[in-house]
């Protein structure tokens, strides 16, 4: 039986609900300082919105469109264990308690280091012990260019983002890696392409861009949220579907606190975002997808003790029997901790 590496997950990610309330600015606690910070509303058709503690508190970025950043408008300050949301689309009143979810990755506290692995400088704020980084680089246009990520191990996904009008041409080592990009703001399959990440796979210290304008426009800046799997906190891979309301078991090794999936061999709905902070019993049945602005609802999945099952039988979104799945998953308690402590799902 594994043992986990992290026991307590929710040092390094935490998912918390808040309410709105726009005249005022709230105060949400997560424990850590949000270095990346997802936030979206879960009774209102606002944006997704992305921001970090590298770009700061007013570069939003949305993972349902390819829009260019927008510094105006909207913005979050951020606190050592606290943020403070400000601004109609992450701070809603009037929809009821606990409308808004935000998902909390733990960096480095906001202080980034200049990164000389590559040919390339990159900015880079690192936690090791979570698998997590945050790189800020800027494109030359010339096929071959690399940039240090800082893990210290090989990542398995890189969410890709031009701080221009670009799509979020993503890399994900379970889907090909240096072959294919999967695009996060969209619902296509996985594409291959050879100029996306240069047709080279990520190392322990580097990854490679093509002359794609995706990830390597010339002057463009990007920004990368990289992560390498960490046992009994982290798992990304895939899975088949089998068409049966028996769905397929995905072993992780913990209880997912957040879990994203998508098809990859064919277009689907998008990317369907699950947590047992919005969903603490089983069936967890309120997703957000990722690539679309709509309110929660619809999906449902059950998060297990050590994994998480399908349920739909034929559903193309999870469970069509040809179907190949990307998922991202992140713990709320490892199965099998340091300690022996045993983590049951509820």
């Amino acid at each position: 039986m594994a043992y986990a590496t992290i026991n307590k997950p929710e040092d390094y990610f935490k998912a918390v609900l808040y309410t709105g309330t726009h005249s005022s600015v709230p105060t949400v606690t997560v424990g850590f300082k949000s270095d990346f910070l997802w936030l979206k509303s879960r009774t209102q058709t606002y944006d997704h919105n992305l921001l970090d503690t590298t770009r700061g508190g007013n570069s939003k970025l949305s993972s349902n469109n390819n829009n260019a950043v927008n510094t105006t408008g909207d913005s979050v300050t951020f606190n050592a264990t606290t943020f403070q949301p400000s601004g109609q689309a992450i701070n809603e009143s009037g929809q009821g308690a606990d409308n808004m979810i935000s998902w909390n990755w733990k960096a480095n506290g906001g202080t980034t280091s200049t990164n000389t692995d590559g040919s390339q400088n990159s900015t880079v704020q690192v936690n090791s012990a979570a698998g997590f980084s945050i790189v800020r680089r800027t494109g030359t246009g010339s096929a071959g260019a690399t940039y240090g990520h800082g893990l210290g191990a090989v990542p398995d996904v890189i969410i890709n983002k031009g701080l221009n009008t670009n799509e979020w041409y993503s890399y994900f080592k379970a889907i090909g890696g240096g072959s294919h990009w999967i695009d996060l703001s969209g619902s296509g399959a996985a594409t291959a392409d050879a100029n996306m990440w240069n047709n080279t796979d990520a190392t322990s210290s580097v990854f490679t861009v093509g002359n794609s304008g995706g990830s390597n426009g010339n002057g463009v800046e990007y920004i990368n949220y990289c992560f390498t799997s960490i046992q009994g906190y982290s798992k990304f891979g895939t899975y088949s579907g089998n068409g049966n309301s028996d769905g397929p078991f995905t072993y992780t090794g913990f209880k997912p606190a957040w879990l994203m999936i998508k098809r990859t061999d064919a277009s689907s709905d998008g990317w369907y975002i699950f947590d047992s902070t919005r969903s603490p019993f089983n069936l967890a049945n309120v997703a957000l997808r990722a690539n679309s602005s709509n309110v929660e609802g619809g999906e449902s999945i059950d998060l297990l003790s050590n994994g998480f099952k399908q349920r739909i039988g034929g559903n193309n979104n999870f469970n069509n029997a040809s179907g190949t799945y990307l998922y991202m998953a992140f713990a709320q308690n490892p199965f099998v901790a340091t300690n022996d402590v045993i983590a049951l799902a509820r």
